[in-house]
């Protein structure tokens, strides 16, 4: 079983091998990460109005969307996910690729690139994700794009590996100094953004005035670290009520944007 054209077989694979529907169910930072993307509900407009979800993987955000009464389709380049997401109550899905998506424009109220943009080494790949969530939008249609932060991976090292060997040294200046991931541990290829890298090419591509939000907050690295070090899940914890209240209150402060593990960009046609 292959996925779309043009879609890197490493991250097919990895998205094969890995558990992507339990990933914001079994931690509290995935957890963390899935209640603060929820928050997308202060702007949706009211259901049912029609939601594109693209690259929405196993349909972990097309399910509570679908909950919620709006009417889902997603779109993603690996077979499984795309299995997954179609036995979903409420939701449709196909096969498909960000930048050259089926869609006839101007078609949803909403269109969601909440995954699309970090496995997108080339920028002239994730301007074509953004303009063609502009094409398929309808005008003064929403969309939301996510992107990981650049410095989340030097973050994350400290919460869960420590950074002290050289050759993680290496690999966390490479990607602070240029974006990209090769996939050494833990993860995929992918493309790591700066809150300023995503506001302009937001812009760039035709889509203007974005808002930009940190999703986790400042608070998840210790969560992840005190998770780590303890085997301790801090889900229902003060820990974690603690890191919830602390991304909601970064929200306002563009200088806290950057300490999220994703940063997202709402923006309208």
């Amino acid at each position: 079983m292959t996925s779309t054209p043009g879609v890197r077989p490493e991250i097919t694979d990895f998205y094969t091998r890995s558990d992507e529907a339990s990933r914001l169910n079994s931690t509290a930072t995935g957890t963390l990460e899935l209640a603060r993307t929820r928050e997308l509900r202060r702007h949706l407009p009211p259901a049912p109005a029609r939601v594109l979800d693209v690259g929405g993987g196993p349909g972990t955000h097309a399910r509570w969307l679908a909950e919620d009464g709006y009417t889902v389709h997603l779109v993603d380049p690996v077979p499984k996910h795309v299995s997954q997401a179609a036995a979903l109550d409420g939701v449709t899905a196909e096969l498909g690729d960000a930048r050259h998506l089926t869609a006839a424009a101007s078609t949803y109220d909403v269109v969601l690139l909440l995954g699309p943009l970090y496995h997108l080494h080339d920028k002239t790949d994730r301007l074509s994700a953004l303009t063609e969530a502009a094409r398929v939008a309808r005008p003064g249609g929403l969309i939301a794009a996510a992107a990981i932060s650049r410095y989340s991976p030097l973050l994350d090292y400290i919460a869960t590996t420590g950074i002290t060997e050289p050759a993680i040294q290496d690999g966390v200046r490479d990607n602070l100094d240029q974006g990209r991931y090769a996939g050494q541990r833990g993860f995929t290829v992918a493309y790591f953004q700066t809150s300023t890298e995503l506001r302009a090419e937001v812009t760039e591509a035709g889509l203007t005035d974005p808002t930009l939000y940190g999703i986790e907050g400042p608070g998840w690295v210790a969560v992840k670290a005190i998770e780590k070090y303890t085997d301790t899940n801090l889900l229902g914890t003060a820990m974690y009520d603690a890191a919830l209240a602390a991304a909601r209150l970064a929200e306002p402060h563009p200088a806290l944007t950057d300490a999220s593990a994703h940063v997202l960009a709402i923006t309208r046609t």
